[in-house]
Formats: C-alpha cells, sequence, structure tokens
C-alpha cells in the first residue's frame, strides 16, 4: 500500500528516569542512553515541571517545506508545569541520537502551550517513562519536501 512507510520493532528496556532540578532536559535525555547504548526509545509518559523553555510552532497557513520563516519560536521562562512530554529518539545521518520532542506545559493560569521543544530546564523534577526500541534500518534526515528532519525507513528486515 502506498502513502506511508512502517518498520515493526521488539520492546527492549523500559527505563524510569527522574532528571534533578537545573538540569537541560534533552541534554539528560542524550547521555541517559548514550551511557546505557540505547539506539532507538519512545517517551510514553513525562510528568513534573520546568523552565527555561524553547520550543516552536509551525505559523498557521505556512505551506512546505517548513522553514524558519514558517515558524514561530517561543522562550518561555516558568517556572510550568509540564503535561506532556513526547517523543522518539533516534540515530542521524553520523549516527548520533537526535531527540526530537514535542512539549505541553501549563501556566499558573491554567493556559497550555505546545510545540516541538528545542530545549528546557528541569525546575522541581522530571520522571520520564521511556522504551527502548529494538528495531533497524531506521535514521533521521533533513527532508526536501518537508524542510524538517524527519525519519527514514529503510526497506528489508523489520528486526535488528
Amino acid at each position: 500500500m502506498k502513502g506511508y512507510w512502517h518498520k515493526e520493532w521488539e520492546q527492549g528496556r523500559r527505563f524510569i528516569l527522574k532528571i534533578k532540578p537545573g538540569r537541560r532536559l534533552k541534554e539528560s535525555l542524550s547521555q541517559f542512553v548514550a551511557e546505557r547504548g540505547i539506539k532507538y526509545a519512545v517517551i510514553t509518559s513525562a510528568v513534573g515541571s520546568v523552565s527555561q523553555v524553547h520550543l516552536r510552532g509551525i505559523k498557521a497557513g505556512a505551506r512546505l517545506p517548513i522553514t524558519e520563516a514558517r515558524m514561530n519560536q517561543h522562550r518561555i521562562e516558568g517556572p510550568l508545569e509540564l503535561v506532556g512530554l513526547e517523543g522518539n529518539l533516534v540515530p542521524d545521518e553520523s549516527g548520533q541520537i537526535d531527540c526530537h520532542l514535542h512539549i505541553l506545559v501549563a501556566k499558573s493560569s491554567g493556559e497550555v502551550l505546545g510545540g516541538h521543544l528545542f530545549d528546557a530546564e528541569v525546575f522541581a523534577s522530571c520522571e520520564i517513562i521511556l522504551s527502548e526500541a529494538l528495531v533497524a534500518g531506521i535514521e533521521r534526515h533533513p527532508s526536501k519536501s518537508g524542510g524538517v528532519p524527519t525519519i527514514f525507513i529503510q526497506e528489508g528486515e523489520d528486526r535488528p
């Protein structure tokens, strides 16, 4: 069937990770997976609080490819409640783990903001449930049509 690509993966190890206050979220995740030899992972849950959040959203009416001019970047001092974090950790073209994360944060007023996460600092605590994916043949590359890095799935054997 045309219109999508897929790759089956097996469940690997599962981790409960608590990141300390003052630590950078993406840096901490990258360090954790590198120390444990994790190549592919998904975040299944995350709660806590963050500050110094840097995220982006796609402007209304934007067209492909997505370029800097078609995005809004936001920097929010916080502190904010971390009400959602999801994404995947996949090697890029050079083999380095790329954390592609989307975040939802809430202000004390209840207003919720979200988008593609560049980075954030843990405020009081950050508790993440991380699942390792046992798979091969997936890398993140810049997409000419999309304008942003996306996963590319190699055809062939599904399992490592």
